[in-house]
């Protein structure tokens, strides 16, 4: 894949970022219900391949309703809902769960609650495509691994019951030596700019090639990646903790880490699955207009940072 420019200008919108245009859509011929856009989202990214802790799927909407329209995002926040909705979206699907964990009352007086009264009295529909889209091939850190320019890459944790290539984060080899400070610009410069920025532990001067990466938070992998042998691993949310202990463990400093947004490593997907999902669609002859939501959900606005160079 080739690196494009994925920049945020600022927290509020993408709007500006070339690679979401506001005409940039994906058109396949006819109107499939969800039941049948399911059944493509099905193929791409099996719900067998989500984590057991995971909750994917559908969440509000019903099958047989005719959809014209689909928003990819990553979080369903109530910015991006209303971002769908007045699109006219028949389906918003995100990343990230809207109901995780089990709840008892979706009453609109909480968010969640008010996230699910908008969408069904707006008749859009919510799927979730979250751990399955990271271990598909051509999921989350496949588009990570490519877009860093990653040869001979593999799953660093492979899935129970998938494919062979499929399995949460993966590891594969840059084309040549680089040093840690620039792989680092080559990921900040990959990834859409949000206030947290790119952090990084390690020599900048030091030399790397084999990289592990694992878009979301990925610091319960740093077992999978000692063994993988990585010299840096790209992840989110990397907590005080499990990234002092990963430093303290290190063989001549390696594996080093970058520390990157948990929305950006993720967002990078969202161009991939729309292309994906509308070739599928287009494929068995529907017609659907497909786009990627303009809204930053990173939920920082802004980061002060010592001086220096």
């Amino acid at each position: 894949m080739e690196a494009v420019n994925t920049g945020i200008s600022d927290a509020d919108s993408v709007d500006d970022d070339p690679t979401v245009e506001e005409d940039e859509t994906v058109d396949a011929g006819g109107d499939p219900t969800l039941g049948q856009v399911l059944l493509a989202v099905e193929e791409l990214w099996p719900e067998s391949l989500a984590e057991e802790w995971d909750e994917v799927g559908l969440v509000v909407g019903r099958p047989n309703v005719p959809v014209t329209k689909v928003l990819f995002a990553v979080d369903p926040t109530l910015a991006v809902i209303d971002e769908a909705i007045e699109w006219g979206a028949g389906l918003l699907i995100t990343h990230h769960p809207l109901l995780l964990k089990g709840v008892n009352s979706v009453a609109a007086t909480s968010a969640k609650g008010l996230a699910v009264h908008r969408l069904i009295e707006a008749g859009t529909g919510l799927l979730t495509v979250h751990t399955n889209g990271d271990s598909a091939v051509g999921g989350v850190s496949d588009v990570l691994a490519d877009a860093f320019g990653l040869e001979n890459v593999e799953p660093l944790t492979p899935a129970a019951n998938g494919l062979p290539e499929e399995g949460i984060g993966r590891v594969g080899d840059l084309p040549e030596l680089i040093t840690l400070g620039d792989f680092a610009a080559r990921v900040f410069e990959m990834l859409p700019a949000v206030a947290g920025g790119v952090r990084v532990a390690g020599d900048k001067d030091g030399l790397v090639r084999r990289v592990a990466v694992c878009g979301g938070a990925g610091d319960s992998l740093f077992d999978a990646v000692r063994a993988s042998h990585a010299d840096v691993y790209v992840t989110a949310d990397m907590r005080h903790h499990p990234a002092s202990e990963a430093r303290e463990g290190a063989s001549n400093g390696r594996p080093y880490l970058i520390d990157v947004s948990h929305f950006a490593s993720e967002w990078l997907w969202l161009p991939a699955a729309a292309e994906a999902l509308g070739n599928v669609l287009a494929d068995q002859g529907y017609d659907v207009e497909i786009r990627v939501s303009s809204t930053n959900s990173d939920p920082w606005d802004f980061i002060l940072t010592p001086g220096g160079d």
